[in-house]
């Protein structure tokens, strides 16, 4: 029990794991699109961050969108740097299981990637999504400027708004200047495109954004 609220209940700095300043290596190339998933990246490219629960079926929301340029899974929110997926799901880095959206912004809008985020998970449910536990599942718009931060402040109100007409509760949704951004293992990135048949536990509550 005490391992499992540890899981439910985002760490001070002090009790958070130190991590290391080793880099996680990934192979910088979309495992769908083709692209780089890290920099250098073409100078008209901008980014967006969001936790919606598992980052495996998360990300593959978002490089189905089309024109996005390249999607990446990583971690982000929390303290510990460059952290290992295994010290992630202890609970105790803070991390979220975070998807990191490279897109043109005059090919798509953020208010497309935020209406994406709202209808594909349920943001009321917490410390959680679905079937999964813990903070690292938590809903999370990570904003890089505040253009972003102030279209994440109206979608949420709108999304709440939409939400109540149809007998749901409170979001739950941190909004938060975006933090360092620390890439998962190899292995989690673009997962469900090289697992077609691995687990998703993504599914929205079913209440259109407009």
């Amino acid at each position: 029990m005490i391992f499992s609220s540890k899981k439910l209940v985002l760490p001070n700095l002090k009790d958070a794991l130190p991590g290391r300043d080793t880099i996680m290596p990934v192979t910088n190339k979309h495992y769908v699109t083709g692209n780089p998933i890290a920099p250098p990246f073409p100078d008209n490219m901008a980014f967006a961050l969001f936790g919606l629960g598992c980052f495996w079926g998360a990300e593959r929301k978002f490089w189905q969108y089309p024109n996005v340029f390249s999607t990446a899974v990583g971690y982000s929110g929390g303290y510990t740097p460059n952290p290992t997926y295994e010290e992630v799901c202890t609970g105790l880095t803070g991390h979220n299981e975070a998807v990191r959206v490279v897109y043109d912004p005059s090919l798509v809008a953020y208010n497309e990637l935020l209406e994406l985020f709202w209808q594909s998970h349920n943001p009321t449910q917490g410390m959680g999504q679905g079937n999964d536990t813990g903070t690292q599942y938590r809903s999370g718009i990570y904003t890089y400027s505040q253009e972003q931060w102030d279209e994440a402040i109206k979608s949420r109100d709108h999304y709440q708004q939409r939400l109540t007409q149809s007998g749901f509760g409170q979001i739950s949704t941190e909004i938060l200047p975006a933090k360092a951004f620390y890439y998962a293992e190899d292995y989690h990135q673009q997962y469900l495109a090289k697992e077609p048949q691995g687990y998703c536990g993504i599914g929205g509550l079913g209440v259109a954004f407009d």
